[in-house]
């Protein structure tokens, strides 16, 4: 990985007991670099790190505020070891990733292994990880700190997005509810219907 990409990189590990957990070849990957947030947060690793929590794989793995618990169809054993500047979730399983889309709960299997995404995340990012969001809020100025990813009004899963977006940059947990939340108003909800969905943006930080 090209760490001069990175606009953070995760403490030395202190989570000992999680990487007996993980599959192997994350295990090698935090061993070597404990997490790292690359493409001016475009892609964030999580790892075994205690704190920062929004850094920790344990939180958002294991804990009571775990992807699995915020949404519907993710195993407990599935890893989810990052995710992007839309906090669309990266999960490891059976040692594929697979991509859960945060603003509607669907999965998208990617058909790689750990090593592969990161060749193809690292060889086209834009495209790979779909940054196009986060190319125009920098270009209006915005920024992405450490722990904070990008939420849309209207969320694009919505027709209206075609119209334009308001992109902002939220806490990370705030932004993960606010996703997690809206998948389950929108669930079995079938495309094209008109719908009234009344949202309270999550809180800036």
């Amino acid at each position: 990985m090209n760490l001069d990409q990175s606009t953070y990189r995760g403490p030395a590990v202190d989570d000992r007991e999680l990487l007996d957990l993980v599959p192997t070849e994350l295990r090698a990957l935090l061993e070597q670099v404990n997490g790292v947030v690359l493409f001016s947060g475009g892609l964030h690793i999580r790892g075994a790190a205690l704190a920062p929590e929004w850094h920790s794989l344990r939180r958002a793995w294991l804990s009571g505020d775990s992807i699995n618990q915020a949404y519907p169809g993710v195993f407990a054993s599935d890893v989810p070891f990052a995710q992007d500047c839309m906090g669309d979730q990266f999960l490891l399983r059976d040692r594929q990733v697979i991509r859960l889309l945060a603003e509607d709960g669907s999965f998208e299997p990617l058909g790689v292994d750990l090593s592969a995404f990161l060749d193809a995340a690292r060889s086209d990012p834009l495209e790979y990880l779909g940054l196009h969001p986060l190319v125009r809020f920098m270009e209006d100025g915005g920024r992405i700190r450490p722990g904070q990813l990008l939420v849309a009004y209207p969320p694009f899963m919505f027709a209206e997005s075609g119209e334009g977006v308001a992109l902002e940059a939220v806490a990370a947990d705030e932004a993960i509810r606010f996703h997690s939340d809206l998948a389950r108003q929108m669930r079995g909800v079938p495309d094209g219907t008109k719908v009234e969905v009344r949202v309270r943006p999550p809180n800036t930080a």
